[in-house]
């Protein structure tokens, strides 16, 4: 028997994969189309949701209790002019707000009257729990217009007095705003869409993976295939490059899911990079991370005695492209270092917020990420391959 050439062997396995996988119609279009039709739910559902949070809470008169409503007419009838409404405080009102049944409460001061007569500041308390995120936006509405109010009749104050206000005002701080106008309108997913579209390049061939290798392994038909000539080297590229093909098909369809869901959503969402050259630039960041994660799945379902066990590491694996999106939020970092493009997750993170922010990644930077990313990927192949190469993994659960 001729020994097949590895290119041959490689193509071979990869055909042989894909039509095994392609018999089970069910499996094969949830493993494809799951993830790219998941995508505009959540995109969309965050995009409403936030919507309808400004509405809820910027838009629509705010009802807040207040203790001491009779002490400071003239601040409540301001109030009430920017649709801040007051009414009366019950009691419990500190421990309302610490059960969340109320998001906030003002609390006026017993010598408000006195303090104002006398122009020394009178005190007003706004009682929330700033732990608590359900209530920031209504928090802060508040306190833009208490603060308003105060610098209105600081400066009415100094002109009964025949002062200028402007007097009491040394330094005019104003800021210059160098964001552009697609990584304005992109904050609210800088976090989310790097972590999505990581977890979903990392794991979609994730299935396929432990089926040619774990599955095949249970199925008692992996020993057939290792007694053949074909190089070690050769199987598990073919097996891999069958698991990549089809994460980057289902990369391919949640690229064009998000561009669609970008162009449908509304607010800000609609605003983001979603240029063909931001796809393609997606793409190509995110391309090593789906031969990484098939490389990886392959390497751990090789030590699997059964598809189950090869499934219980998803949990885990899931979990790595988290990590860079918590760390960066507990602790911010300036993505100009060339390390960040080495680390990966953390590299994908950055360059993935690059993009849709407008901006464009150096060539040092796309030259350490993909020399790295690939490194990687060839380093868990090979891992891979010592796998196979070992006798165990013919003998079956």
């Amino acid at each position: 028997m001729n020994t097949p050439t590895f290119a041959a062997a490689l193509l071979t396995v990869m055909r042989k994969e894909w039509l095994d996988f392609f018999r089970d119609r069910r499996t094969f279009l949830l493993s494809l189309l799951m993830a790219p039709l998941l995508y505009p739910l959540i995109f969309l559902g965050i995009g409403k949701l936030t919507q309808l949070r400004a509405e809820t809470q910027l838009e629509k008169p705010l009802s807040v209790p207040v203790v001491g409503l009779e002490r400071a007419p003239n601040l409540i009838g301001f109030l009430a002019s920017y649709g801040i409404q007051a009414r009366p405080a019950p009691a419990d009102i500190e421990a309302r707000v610490r059960a969340q049944q109320e998001d906030l409460a003002l609390a006026i001061d017993p010598d408000f009257a006195k303090d104002w007569a006398a122009g020394r500041p009178a005190k007003v308390d706004i009682i929330t729990d700033t732990t608590r995120r359900n209530g920031d936006v209504k928090v802060a509405r508040v306190s833009k217009v208490l603060e308003g109010y105060s610098n209105g009749v600081g400066a009415m104050r100094l002109l009964v007095r025949g002062i200028n206000p402007a007097v009491a005002t040394p330094l005019h701080v104003g800021t210059r705003d160098m964001a552009t106008p697609e990584a304005k309108n992109s904050q609210f997913m800088a976090v989310l869409l790097p972590m999505i579209l990581t977890i979903f390049a990392f794991i979609g061939g994730a299935h396929l993976a432990m089926d040619t290798t774990a599955g095949e392994r249970e199925r008692q038909s992996l020993e057939p295939l290792l007694a053949t000539p074909a190089p070690r080297a050769a199987l598990v590229g073919g097996k891999m490059l069958a698991a990549t093909a089809l994460g980057l098909a289902t990369l391919l369809l949640i690229l064009v899911s998000f561009k669609a869901s970008a162009s449908l959503a509304s607010g800000l969402a609609r605003q983001m990079d979603v240029s063909w050259p931001a796809m393609a630039k997606l793409l190509l960041a995110l391309l090593p991370l789906v031969l990484i994660g098939t490389a990886l799945m392959t390497a751990l379902a090789a030590g699997a005695k059964s598809m189950k066990e090869a499934q219980s590491h998803i949990m885990w694996l899931m979990l790595l492209p988290m990590l860079p999106a918590y760390g960066l939020m507990a602790y911010p970092l300036k993505d100009t270092a060339l390390w960040q493009y080495a680390v990966p997750f953390l590299a994908q993170n950055q360059l993935i917020q690059k993009i849709t922010r407008g901006e464009a990644a150096s060539p040092a930077q796309w030259a350490v990420y993909l020399a790295c990313a690939l490194a990687l990927a060839a380093l868990l192949w090979a891992l891979a391959v010592w796998r196979y190469r070992q006798e165990k993994l013919a003998i079956s659960a």
